[in-house]
């Protein structure tokens, strides 16, 4: 048997595949999805819940300069305050609206300004609110208040225990660290909801009132006593005035969801050291004791 010779095949080339051509960007589509994601993430901003920062010892000491917080927006309803940057002006009444109960931590805006503060709720409408002596006057009855041992507060960046503010307070433990030793009081309001207050001594806003707190008004205070731009500080010296209306309220205050000191620098590796332990996750609603009598 022999082979039978095949005719040859001239060999073809295989045509090299075409490069895959990319699809021109859609530069609407993706400013149409970054517009909405800025949309949602200011709507939940404004209806929901934003954090704050504290920026000033006037909350001290449950509040320390540093804190970032959560506020929500709608246990109280919504009010011209409530969205972000505050763009509009004073529209009254509020959308599912109702009151502040006492001892509620609350941001408010003061009145022709365009930013938040933070202050507790010690006055509702009908109240007859008055300062003596540094002691709170609710409708003729004092307001108790109890004597706590010294709180120390360890001395930082964002919590320096200023000496004009904090006479004599500053002090050095045996191991050279820095501290501030408060006096503090529980205060206890009618509801029964307490917490703790600074009160350094004799001050002008340890005398104010009465007044009468309006119809749809709250009566705000610091609970740093002695240095906190409230309802008992006028308007000219960036307080509140008196009195503010139900309509400034911007939300309450719920918890802390981190702190830093102060100290940190342009170097990353102090970054972790400048978060404060311990205050992570601190709830900012009043404790509850039985009503004094």
């Amino acid at each position: 048997m022999t082979a039978i010779d095949l005719p040859e095949q001239p060999l073809q080339a295989i045509p090299a595949a075409e490069p895959e051509r990319k699809a021109p960007v859609n530069w609407w589509h993706e400013a149409r999805s970054i517009l909405l994601l800025v949309l949602a993430v200011l709507a939940f901003h404004s209806f929901v819940a934003k954090p704050f920062y504290i920026p000033s010892e006037s909350m001290m000491p449950g509040l320390l300069t540093g804190d970032r917080l959560v506020v929500s927006k709608f246990p109280y309803g919504w009010s011209y305050v409530s969205p972000s940057f505050h763009p509009l002006p004073f529209l009254k009444g509020r959308l599912l609206g109702r009151l502040p109960e006492r001892g509620d931590i609350v941001i408010v805006s003061p009145q022709n300004r365009r930013e938040d503060y933070i202050k507790r709720v010690i006055g509702l409408p009908g109240d007859i609110v008055e300062v003596r002596g540094g002691q709170v006057i609710l409708n003729g009855v004092a307001v108790p208040q109890k004597m706590l041992k010294p709180l120390r507060i360890a001395v930082d960046g964002n919590a320096p225990c200023p000496p004009l503010q904090f006479p004599g307070a500053l002090v050095t433990d045996k191991n050279g660290k820095s501290w501030c030793d408060l006096p503090v009081r529980q205060e206890i309001l009618p509801n029964g909801k307490t917490y703790t207050i600074i009160d350094m001594g004799p001050s002008a806003l340890d005398w104010y009132g009465p007044v009468r707190v309006p119809e749809n008004h709250v009566f705000l205070m610091g609970d740093n006593r002695d240095n906190s731009a409230d309802s008992r500080a006028p308007l000219e010296e960036n307080g509140l005035g008196g009195p503010v209306p139900w309509e400034a309220i911007g939300g309450r205050a719920e918890f802390i969801t981190f702190s830093l000191d102060g100290d940190a620098t342009l170097n990353p590796l102090t970054w972790l050291h400048a978060f404060r332990s311990g205050r992570a996750g601190n709830s900012l609603r009043p404790a509850s004791v039985p009503p004094p009598k």
